[in-house]
């Protein structure tokens, strides 16, 4: 038996000596025999207001002291970039901040357990030596549920090896304009894609069982953890791309393109949803009471509970927090059931109280919110398996998984050309050729090649993030050995014209960005990746490897291109582009996004009257393997 069950194991039996020396009636709330419901009813009996209340809040790591957690009774708690226990940390370091968190809410009069949430979205991306999958923008080309929902499974293993149980994934937005920084997590501009891509979540949380009700969360067991669709709803969809801007759209639009996904969630049994900082035809969605209550709740039967976006209440009111409490009563009433990170925690307990005191938010609402987060606490099995497991660590970045998203690397690329000449294709490539050249700034950079929300929130530059393998590594691990291998970042035509290059590997794209930050006008490729491409491309047989987190420009330089890939955001196995540009693989991935001529298009989805794409929606050359030895 581990130190976590012990420790489970013997609070159980204090708790139960404690009520036989009282006296005290039977907890049934303890007993993981009583059904849920009497569960559910037997705990809110026992709870005040200030218990309640501190259920329905989600502070940051960085503020849930020992007294904070004690004091205020605290439901959840987030872990951010600037959380982590120290830089590079094992996974028993985690383990141990969340048990000592965990460790003094099971204290609590109570003992009920907080729910700790993360950020991982591909891969475990918080944390050194995770896997990081591709993007979702790469993993919608795939078109393959099956593969999803193994990433989904591959990814709760290592997230639970960490001790949390909890992560803010998937994103099932639907992206309808490039422009939209966060872009890259959808998986599609199509709904039916992301619709078949919610496969993530059984991976996730497990298979519901077979008759589950409708809209009941579930999660299966110690090696899963509770999902959070999001963002809710329309945040793909906002003017001109903007982030958390205005999405303007009729009731049939919405139902059509934005919310089908979140049909599937739910009839998947996803224990959470996240609301979304966008707007719906001007109605903020956080105090959007007929989309959050009537809708999702309501009609839809979701049972689980629905979490704010970071500081999403205060932003209800320009400027942001101007007037909290009208905000969190606005919110509350919405039906946020939980507060995501309040910039004030003592104001959001103060304001809380008055506003239920003064029967502003009525009993009924706080009774709703809470019960539904228990509800989730118990489905998930937190009162029996509060603590993490150490006995999970060496699930970080095992071989097992890595292999995994390399599998999702190569199915993720898209062949958008292949040879200047009709019958006269550059790829595959040779592994025996004389020399090559690997160039541009994207070709030896993990931190780019990852994207956004690897290890930090905006992602990184270099190759100190992580634990991974770069393009630029993958190509001298996969030609043959008498193959020299020449890498420049940004050569000048003299070096490509002198060295009688049997051909040029050019990769370049976007650097790392995230939400807000990526937001993008232009979509151009980031400076001197253009100029790259024009010094290689105009003397030598090139191929053009794209790593970005969307389309961006690339109609100025197809033609000097003898061959172009999107590789999109592949994450750590750089081995996945290098199966498929040296034949040990075919090319199969089909666009999931269609690729513009020009940003003036925008936006611009497939079966739209306008519709004039560079590469539509759908389209990807293909290749058949090539034989070894050449």
């Amino acid at each position: 038996m581990g130190t976590a069950q012990s420790f489970t194991l013997a609070l159980l039996f204090m708790s139960s000596l404690a009520a036989a020396i009282d006296g005290a009636e039977y907890l049934k709330y303890r007993d993981p025999k009583q059904p849920l419901n009497v569960r559910l009813d037997d705990l809110l009996s026992r709870m005040t207001l200030a218990e309640k209340i501190g259920q329905m809040v989600q502070i940051e790591q960085t503020n849930a002291s020992s007294e904070v957690i004690k004091n205020n009774f605290i439901g959840s708690v987030l872990l951010e970039e600037y959380d982590v226990p120290f830089p590079q940390a094992p996974a028993s370091a985690w383990v141990d901040m969340v048990n000592k968190v965990q460790r003094e809410a099971l204290s609590t009069r109570l003992g009920i357990p907080v729910m700790y949430g993360i950020d991982a979205i591909h891969g475990h991306n918080t944390v050194y030596n995770a896997t990081i999958f591709p993007h979702n923008v790469g993993l919608g080309v795939t078109r393959d549920p099956g593969l999803v929902k193994k990433i989904g499974a591959a990814t709760a293993l290592e997230v639970r090896a960490t001790g949390i149980p909890y992560t803010f994934a998937p994103c099932i937005a639907v992206c309808r304009d490039p422009r939209w920084g966060r872009c890259y997590e959808s998986y599609s501009e199509d709904p039916r894609i992301v619709e078949a891509m919610t496969e993530i979540i059984p991976g996730l949380q497990g298979d519901i069982p077979q008759n589950s009700l409708k809209g009941v969360p579930f999660v299966a067991g110690q090696t899963k953890i509770a999902a959070c669709a999001k963002h809710y709803v329309g945040d793909g969809g906002t003017h001109l791309g903007i982030n958390e801007n205005n999405t303007i759209a009729n009731f049939h639009e919405l139902l059509s393109i934005y919310m089908p996904p979140y049909y599937q969630a739910i009839i998947k049994g996803v224990s959470t949803v996240m609301v979304s900082y966008s707007s719906w035809n001007g109605v903020k969605m956080h105090a959007n009471h007929y989309l959050l209550t009537d809708f999702l709740k309501n009609k839809l039967h979701f049972r689980g509970f629905v979490i704010s976006d970071w500081r999403g209440i205060e932003k209800t009111t320009t400027p942001s927090g101007v007037n909290y409490t009208h905000s969190l009563q606005t919110g509350i009433l919405a039906g946020i059931d939980m507060v995501m990170s309040p910039q004030d925690i003592p104001q959001y307990f103060e304001s809380l109280t008055e506003l239920v005191n003064a029967n502003i938010v009525p009993m009924s609402r706080i009774d709703d919110a809470v019960r539904r987060i228990l509800r989730v606490k118990f489905t998930m099995g937190l009162f029996e398996n509060p603590l993490g497991d150490y006995s999970l660590v060496n699930e970080i970045g095992k071989q097992e998984h890595r292999d995994l998203a390399r599998e999702a690397v190569r199915k993720s690329l898209v062949l958008l050309k292949n040879g200047k000449t009709a019958g006269e294709p550059l790829l595959p490539l040779s592994k025996k050729a004389k020399r090559i050249l690997v160039a541009g700034s994207n070709a030896d950079n993990l931190g780019y090649q990852c994207g956004g929300w690897t290890i930090k929130w905006q992602g990184g530059s270099g190759n100190n993030l992580t634990v991974g393998t770069t393009l630029l590594d993958a190509v001298k691990a996969t030609v043959d050995a008498d193959t020299e291998v020449v890498y420049s970042e940004n050569p000048n035509e003299h070096f490509v014209e002198i060295n009688e290059f049997s051909y040029a590997i050019v990769a370049v794209g976007e650097h790392s960005y995230a939400e807000t930050r990526g937001d993008s006008f232009n979509l151009t490729i980031a400076d001197p990746g253009p100029l790259t491409i024009r010094n290689v491309c105009k003397h030598v047989k090139c191929t053009v490897v794209l790593i970005s987190g969307r389309p961006v420009v690339m109609e100025p330089y197809v033609e000097m291109i003898d061959a172009l890939v999107a590789a999109w955001l592949p994450g750590t196995e750089g081995r996945g582009m290098t199966d498929v540009l040296f034949g040990d693989y075919g090319f199969t991935g089909k666009l999931a996004r269609t690729w513009f001529k020009s940003v003036d298009q925008l936006p611009m989805n497939v079966g739209d009257g306008h519709y004039d794409p560079l590469y539509p929606f759908g389209f990807g050359l293909t290749t058949e393997p090539r034989k070894t030895g050449y």
